[in-house]
């Protein structure tokens, strides 16, 4: 994986292959922040990353000058990973290794962007919980998106605050809004 765009323009990053992850393909993610650069100026938001696994999106926001980023996730290998990663490149990401939705149970803090990538095998109920509890518990600010990644046969255009979807090969990403 790289980053695609900002101060780390083509960094490469390679993640330990016993990692349980499987990072937002390149061609998806340059897509996906092609969208967000018409919406937001990167050094004014603050992003959560749920299910963060490597960090690609968590690193992408910071090479584009986001500098307010927490990545979650249960995995402790993708926490060091993340935290080791930051480092080298001197990125101020925070992390937190938690069960996302226990995370969100309890989360107060509000974000600008919140993007989840859970495990692509989820059942459904476990992709709509996601919405669910981040407006349940208010942790979008009033102009942000939630952004859930998602393969292309799972729909979450049913739910409360849907507001579009846009497909890259496999790869959806839902949008969620105020």
């Amino acid at each position: 994986m790289r980053i695609i765009s900002g101060e780390y323009k083509g960094r490469k990053i390679v993640a330990p292959k016993q990692l349980p992850v499987r990072p937002t393909t390149d061609m998806a993610k340059e897509a996906l922040f092609n969208i967000l650069n018409n919406h937001y100026y990167f050094d004014e938001v603050s992003v959560l990353d749920l299910f963060a696994g490597t960090g690609n999106i968590s690193y992408e926001f910071a090479s584009r000058g986001s500098e307010t980023i927490l990545a979650v996730d249960a995995n402790i290998g993708c926490i060091k990973f993340i935290n080791k990663t930051a480092d080298s490149f001197d990125m101020a990401i925070m992390t937190v290794r938690s069960d996302v939705f226990k995370f969100l149970e309890k989360a107060k803090e509000k974000h600008t962007i919140i993007f989840a990538d859970p495990p692509y095998d989820f059942d459904v109920s476990e992709f709509e919980k996601i919405p669910e509890l981040v407006f349940q518990n208010n942790l979008l600010e009033t102009d942000g998106l939630l952004i859930v990644e998602h393969s292309k046969h799972t729909k979450l255009d049913h739910m409360d605050n849907f507001s579009y979807s846009k497909s890259y090969g496999g790869n959806s990403f839902s949008f969620f809004e105020n």
